[in-house]
């Protein structure tokens, strides 16, 4: 008998007070045409209301899929607890989801995304709820924000602090959904399913378990259906013993504003020659400066903004394969691609499963992760999870604590200020118009990366600015760097309003990070 389905079928088994995890990464691997059905039915009989929604890694891009925004109307869900959230353009209204939350309509927590697939892996195997260290002194630590978003979530805590044989933990309880919702390239008669045209699996596989295993349902949603027996089992990544309800979407996106690329799902490898390279300027040099910190042999973590240029740096250096990239989404090697394709990877080596990615990140397997910044605070810390100035916040940290935890190596990057003009020119850096808003302020809005925890454990420590390089010694934000065509004081010191520190022996950037021409970059 066929599990095969329509979406409005399928969703009709959702009931009041559903627990539904949904498993996306923005538009890659969105279910967004169940998602969709889901939200026609609540506009139409008003059930299923009051559910809780789980989203490891956003619904979502505000774009091509809206995700989480279809459930976003009120009384449809009372908690939400997501690793992020589609943020959308900065000239347009936020997302429902986030008027939601502002609005206090539900319960909204930022919990880290390695740790929303922990919740899950522990409610698949009925045991009590994750022990971690990731996250202490950050938001997500109970004696800051314990990763509440809202008032309404300050009430209901979601984590709570324990000693365990003499040490300090945090505890997160066991997540044990009614639903699950995932999705795949191609599913059988029976249920099972592989991903040979998608660029991750995420969790699909750990999300579908922790439905199943607790009395819940599973919907598939698909591009396609095969004959019974047709799928090669080496292939299949969920069997179909864990599936329900199977959803056909011909047209369902590959990730963002992508119906189907087959450089993303590793079916073919595009040539070197294909793949942009940044336009030089200040940006460029600043992802130069990054590169030149990277090592032959290491595995490094990447992440959105100037970072995520790094890769194409060492193309345009022939260095292309000297160091292995790995994402949060379960790319392995190749390609990191830019915008809202980020995400995915073209030309990787491996695809692993989410859960398993972020295993690797927590326990710090890796050598050095590249990120960015909103704040920089003076003992360190960093905020990458709140806008402050504005109601409508960032997309929240993702798998920012997670990964920063325990990495033995970190590289932030960013602009030194907001809303600053500069271009370079003859080989040195000319400020045009200075940015209004400090980015290194005493303390920071909120804490997404602890400066003092990583001072305590020895945590290596720096963030390159298109100004200047800075590192935390001894607890203290050190220049080390600057920019040539810079001055210390007046471009530097003066324009933060966190302590700086200057190294003894201060020196200035290589010349070759601002001349329009390849730094012979050697790792």
């Amino acid at each position: 008998m066929t599990k095969v389905r329509t979406a409005a079928e399928a969703v009709s088994h959702v009931q009041n007070g559903a627990m539904v995890a949904v498993n996306s990464s923005s538009g890659l691997l969105c279910p967004d045409a169940v998602l969709e059905a889901l939200g026609q039915r609540f506009a139409a009989e008003g059930v299923p209301k009051n559910l809780t929604t789980i989203h490891p890694i956003c619904a979502g891009d505000m774009f091509g899929t809206k995700g989480v925004d279809h459930l976003a109307r009120p009384g449809m869900i009372s908690r939400i607890i997501g690793g992020s959230y589609p943020s959308g353009p900065s000239n347009a209204e936020p997302p429902l989801i986030w008027q939601r939350i502002l609005e206090e309509n539900l319960t909204a927590y930022n919990v880290p995304s390695g740790i929303v697939f922990d919740m899950l892996r522990e409610g698949a195997a009925r045991r009590p709820g994750v022990l971690t260290k990731v996250g202490l002194d950050t938001f997500a630590d109970p004696r800051r924000d314990g990763c509440a978003m809202n008032a309404t979530a300050r009430e209901r805590p979601i984590v709570r602090t324990m000693e365990f044989e003499g040490e300090e933990w945090l505890y997160f309880p066991a997540l044990q959904p009614d639903v699950a919702i995932i999705r795949a390239s191609t599913a059988d008669e029976k249920g099972n399913l592989t991903f040979e045209q998608e660029g991750a699996t995420l969790g699909a596989m750990e999300m579908a378990l922790a439905a199943h295993n607790n009395g819940g349902i599973v919907i598939a949603q698909v591009r396609r259906v095969a004959a019974q027996g047709t799928l090669k089992p080496h292939d299949v990544r969920v069997p179909g013993i864990l599936v329900d309800f199977v959803v056909e979407a011909p047209d369902q996106l590959q990730t963002t504003a992508t119906l189907y690329d087959p450089g993303i799902s590793g079916e073919i490898f595009r040539p070197l020659s294909t793949f942009d390279i940044p336009a030089f300027g200040p940006n460029k040099a600043m992802a130069r400066r990054v590169a030149r910190e990277m090592k032959n042999g290491w595995a490094v973590n990447i992440g959105f903004g100037i970072s995520a240029n790094v890769p194409r740096i060492l193309l345009e250096e022939g260095q292309h394969g000297a160091v292995t990239w790995v994402i949060e989404q379960g790319a392995v090697g190749g390609v990191p691609l830019l915008d809202f394709k980020f995400g995915c990877a073209a030309n990787a080596e491996a695809f692993v499963a989410s859960p398993h990615q972020f295993s690797y990140f927590q326990a710090g397997g890796f050598d050095c992760s590249l990120l960015s910044f909103l704040e920089i605070g003076q003992d360190g810390s960093v905020n990458v999870s709140r806008l402050a100035a504005t109601p409508h916040r960032t997309a929240g940290a993702g798998g920012f604590v997670d990964i920063t935890s325990r990495a033995k190596r970190i590289i932030f990057s960013g602009n030194f200020n907001a809303g600053a003009k500069m271009h370079i020119e003859d080989g040195r850096l000319v400020i045009d118009r200075e940015g209004k808003i400090a980015k290194i302020v005493p303390e920071v809005s909120q804490v997404s990366f602890s400066g003092r925890r990583a001072t305590e454990t020895g945590q290596e420590i720096s963030y390159v600015t298109e100004r200047c390089v800075i590192r935390l010694l001894d607890g203290r934000l050190t220049v080390t760097e600057i920019a040539p065509g810079i001055d210390l004081q007046r471009d530097v010191i003066d324009q933060a309003t966190g302590q700086l520190h200057v190294a003894p022996d201060l020196k200035e950037m290589d010349a070759a990070l601002f001349r329009d021409a390849p730094m012979g970059l050697e790792l």
